[in-house]
This record gives C-alpha cells, structure tokens and sequence, in this order.
C-alpha cells in the first residue's frame, strides 16, 4: 500500500493498557493511517462514542484492568460498531478468550501475542481494503440510485407537463382559462392529504391520483365543436353526445401507452370515466351508486363542481361562494357521499383562501 499524506487517511484506534504493545502497534500502522492511542476499555469506548467517524479500524487488547476488551466488544456490537468498522482483538496464547462470543458478536480477526509486524500489517490491511471496496461499491450503487430517482423524476416532469398540455389544451377548446385543471389539482390532493376520507394512501399514491385528476375531461377532445362550445342549453341528443367525453376518455388513455406503464394509468382511467356518476346513482356513464365509486372519482367529482360553480362559464357568471356551498349541500348540483361532504367542508374554508374566493362576486 503505497504512502500517502496521513491527514487524508482515517484513523485507527488502539486500545490496550500496555504502553509497549501501544507502541509497536502504532508503529506497525503510522506510515500509512493516522493513529489514536488509548489506554483502557473506557476510554476506548468514549473514543468510539465521540469520533466514530474517523476510524477505519480498531485494535482491541482482551485483558486489560476494568473494563476488558471482552466487555468493550459487547458495547461496540449493541451500537452496531462492528457493521461499519472491523474490529481486531489482540490476545496472548495464555490468556482466556471467548473466541466463539466474539466471532458472533462480529469481531473481524483475533491476532495473537506477541504480535508480527509483516503478519499483522497484512491481516489488517487486507480487510481494511476490503471494507473500502465495499464502501465503495456501496456509494456507487447509492449514486446510481440517485441519479435512477433524478432520471425517474425528470420523467415524471415530463409526462406530468405532458398530460397538463393535453388536459390544457381541451380546457381552451372549452372556452376556459386552462387553470380549472390545476385547481383540481390542487383541491384533490388537499383533501387527500388534509382529511381522513381515504386512509392508508402513500404520498406516491397521493401525487398519482391528483396528476390523475388532470385528466378528468380529457375525453371532451371527442366531442364537436358546436356541441363543446355551445354557449346556451344543450338539446337531449347534444347532452347525450356530450356525456360520452366520460367513456372517450378511457379510449384515449388506452392510447397513451407510456402512460399505462406508470401508476397514475388505473387512477386516470376510473377518474375520467367516472367523475360524472352519482351518490345515489344518477349519474353516467354506468349508474353506479355508493361504494361502487372510487373514493377519488368522487373526490375529483366534487372539485369538479366547486371550481365550475366558483368560476366564470360561457353560459353564467361565478356564483358566491356562500350560494356555491348552499347549493353543493343541498344537491343541486348532484348528490355526493355525506362522509366527503363533512370533509370537505371541514377544509373548505382553507380552499377557499388559498383561490381568494369572496364570499360575494
């Protein structure tokens, strides 16, 4: 091993109540890592405690008065010592060592007395290498992870601002801002994350349904012009076309084959196609009824009408938002889950302030 400055070196620590091992020990080692010297269990120990980041190794005499090697081993195994830094005990012929507890505990090498300097130099330093090696071998893999995470992340990006274009764009064809989607955004993952209405949801998960939530009118790409933009009263047959934007929706997604490889695909789907059904059932596309809704269809359901009754259309004006919350709780807008009610309005007000909405427009 070749001779470096040994301020770049770590330190190996000798403990041992005999000055002279002490010495011929350090001397083994000086050339090529710094050296801490200590003369007891104890102070071994406080070494350890206090600096257990600088050293490489440990060389721990057996006997010593006080606290014994045997004793300060124990310790060093209760606080997970020995998984970071190789311990060696150093031991005469005639003295009475657990070798079995010791080798458990996770003790490196047991060097006998008198030592061998050559011997000894090369026992340790072959494991020091080793341990290096592994360290890092395992700083590799945890910047692989990293830059795996940061690559994962800057994807994610992308298609996030992918799907935001798309979901955007139909908002302009829709005669909107472009802001509606990002408001529901943002409500969806507030009440996911600010209420108990669906436990047990990781933030992973959380992140994915509200991305998912974007994308809840994306089928309106299907619908024609002049039934989309209408600014009067739809006829029965244009309602009816304009309700299948639910079902072309999930036709569309189908589509999006990077999207199905990610987990916002399930939540996006279920969202788009069924954000328009109903508590009791009198909803579309399928009539489902109660607990046949996802809990963040209806969520985004609920956003859906707070933001389109808080906000400008080309056939109304905003309403205030004391008639908004009248007319959410008394159904006139459909009728939602009474849990997702108190919910939401247990957060409402907070809502209402992060979008500055007055009580009166």
């Amino acid at each position: 091993m070749e001779q470096h400055d040994r301020d770049s070196f770590n330190t190996i620590l000798i403990i041992d109540d005999d000055l002279v091992n002490r010495r011929i020990l350090g001397k083994i080692f000086e050339n090529f890592y710094k050296v801490r010297e200590v003369g007891s269990g104890s102070e071994g120990l406080s070494e350890v405690l206090t600096n257990r980041e600088s050293f490489c190794a440990i060389l721990l005499d057996v006997v010593m008065p006080g606290m014994d090697g045997m004793t300060v081993l124990r310790h060093l195994a209760k606080m997970k010592v020995l998984d970071e830094i190789p311990v060696f005990l150093i031991t005469a012929e005639n003295e009475i060592i657990l070798e079995q507890e010791a080798y458990e505990l996770g003790v490196m090498d047991i060097i006998m007395k008198p030592v061998m300097p050559h011997r000894v130099r090369r026992r340790v330093q072959s494991v020091l290498e080793l341990f290096a090696a592994r360290k890092r071998l395992h700083n590799m893999i945890e910047m692989q992870k990293f830059e795996l995470k940061e690559q994962s992340n800057r994807i994610s990006r992308l298609n996030r601002g992918m799907i935001e274009a798309l979901a955007t764009a139909i908002e302009f064809r829709d005669a909107e801002s472009g802001e509606h989607v990002n408001r529901i955004y943002d409500i969806t993952k507030f009440i996911l994350e600010n209420t108990d209405f669906v436990e047990g949801l990781s933030a992973e998960e959380i992140e994915n349904i509200a991305i998912a939530s974007i994308m809840h009118d994306v089928g309106k790409i299907a619908i024609p012009d002049e039934i989309l933009t209408k600014p009067g009263k739809l006829t029965n047959e244009e309602y009816e076309i304009m309700k299948t934007h639910t079902t072309q929706g999930v036709v569309l997604l189908e589509k999006i084959t990077q999207l199905r490889e990610g987990g916002i695909y399930k939540y996006a789907c279920d969202i788009a196609c069924h954000h328009h059904e109903r508590w009791d059932g009198n909803g579309y596309p399928d009539h489902l009824a109660k607990d046949e809704i996802s809990p963040w269809a209806q969520i985004v359901s609920l956003a859906d009408v707070y933001d389109a009754l808080n906000s400008p259309r080309v056939y109304k004006g905003p309403f205030p938002r004391k008639k908004v919350l009248e007319m959410i709780w008394s159904g006139a807008c459909g009728v939602f889950n009474p849990h997702l009610l108190d919910c939401f309005f247990a957060v409402e007000e907070e809502i209402s302030k992060a979008y500055r909405i007055p009580d009166e427009q």
